[in-house]
């Protein structure tokens, strides 16, 4: 009887000369870095200043119709970070990357001349199809690059980086709508991050999938289910409902970013029926993604030591006790410490829920399952678009913030309740 020789890593698929590791890869892992700084931006240029101009410029009283742009928003990025994972299997990361950064060439344009609402809707669904395609392709190249061992790190700093990018630039269009209007000040910015995004992308980034084969020759199925050579819908159905973990974390995502969708849309016009100025609306709605992208340079790497679930669960329990504050009360103050808190909450949770895919899923099919996930976890801006709209034009901002913060409890029972703890550290160990 022959023996049966075990393959090689390079029969397996391991590409030579590729070495995993935060620090053997720390040039190109700080340039996608930058980019998704960039890529965060470009979403950024919009967080103060379009809720305003919903009321202001184009005099929509009911706050569904001035959501509309965040609900288009979701569905379109939604449907592309699917996308994304699939052709980032099949055709490369780096191809995605840039194919997204063309699609948002158009945005700053529609958005400083659109004479009529459906102009900046359809501005929404083209940032959303580029936003799903750049955020999830860096996303994907840095679990490729990093591999497993400090994977919570390196997804607490692509969303850092994402999120300060929202912050910063949520800040500087503040100030400069209050200095000189809402439009065209704040938008120019969003066209000069796109450019640089793109420049970037197409003469700096280099692709990674060589990585994950590389990984993908070494790794061990971390639960029943998650080996490698699944077709999309056994992808999209493990990730979706049947592994307890992905499932719980899919969930999860999109609560988190429905009372995000809430958060963009409600908040600003909330601070502004108070009667605070705009760069006070300006310094409110930058906090809380401020706080939410420095906390991930934590939270992070906290995950990688002490367990995915327990970040998750809290962070979603501390979202909720955030947003009742905010129903509860009025006031520049209070507003602030609601908004700070909201933003601890979401750094817990962001970076963690991302390493707990790359925990679960198998590197032949990650890019894939992080794309179901982030339809899922994007789907959650259309949610709470429409939720919190309606619910706003029945009884008001804070009835819909209350609603909204007793779902996100509920997710977080059902973390604590339906997610594997062991999950947390197996790829970290």
């Amino acid at each position: 009887m022959r023996p049966v020789s075990t393959p090689s890593p390079r029969q397996r698929g391991a590409e030579p000369g590729i070495s995993l590791g935060l620090r053997q890869n720390a040039a190109q892992f700080t340039l996608l870095v930058a980019v998704n700084a960039l890529v965060g931006g470009t979403l950024g240029q919009e967080r103060t200043v379009l809720p305003l101009l919903a009321g202001q410029v184009f005099h929509l009283d009911q706050y569904t119709s001035a959501l509309t742009y965040i609900l288009a928003f979701g569905l379109a990025k939604a449907a592309a970070n699917y996308v994304a994972g699939t052709f980032s299997d099949r055709y490369g990361r780096k191809p995605v990357l840039v194919v997204g950064w063309l699609a948002a060439l158009p945005v700053p344009l529609l958005l400083i001349f659109a004479d009529s609402w459906a102009w900046i809707v359809l501005a929404n669904v083209i940032l959303g199809i580029s936003q799903g395609l750049t955020w999830s392709t860096t996303v994907v190249m840095k679990m490729d690059l990093v591999g497993p061992r400090r994977r919570g790190l390196a997804m607490g700093l692509n969303e850092a980086a994402g999120y300060l990018g929202v912050a910063g630039t949520a800040l500087a269009t503040g100030y400069i709508a209050s200095a000189y209007g809402l439009r065209p000040g704040p938008f120019l910015l969003g066209a000069a991050f796109i450019a640089i995004g793109l420049g970037l992308s197409v003469l700096a980034v280099r692709e990674s999938h060589h990585h994950a084969r590389t990984e993908a020759a070494a790794h061990v199925p971390s639960a029943p289910g998650t080996h490698a050579g699944l077709g999309d819908r056994e992808v999209f159905m493990l990730t979706s409902f049947k592994d307890r973990s992905l499932s719980a974390v899919s969930q999860a995502g999109m609560v988190n970013n429905l009372n995000d969708g809430l958060a963009w849309g409600l908040f600003p016009v909330l601070f502004a029926a108070a009667g605070l100025s705009l760069d006070r609306i300006g310094i409110l709605a930058a906090v809380y993604p401020a706080v939410w992208g420095a906390g991930q340079l934590v939270t992070g790497a906290l995950s990688d030591r002490y367990g995915r679930k327990p970040l998750i669960a809290g962070g979603m329990l501390i979202q909720a006790a955030a947003l009742g504050l905010i129903a509860a009360t009025a006031g520049f103050g209070p507003w602030l410490a609601g908004v700070i808190l909201l933003g601890a909450g979401t750094a817990m949770v962001y970076p963690t829920l991302l390493a707990a895919i790359g925990d679960v899923a198998h590197p032949s099919w990650r890019a894939r399952s992080v794309g179901v996930y982030r339809l899922w976890r994007d789907g959650g801006f259309a949610v709470g678009a429409l939720l919190s709209g309606l619910i706003a034009d029945a009884y008001g901002i804070p009835a819909a913030v209350g609603v909204v913060a007793g779902i996100t409890a509920a997710s977080g029972i059902v973390v604590a309740a339906r997610m594997r703890g062991s999950d947390a550290t197996l790829r970290s160990a």
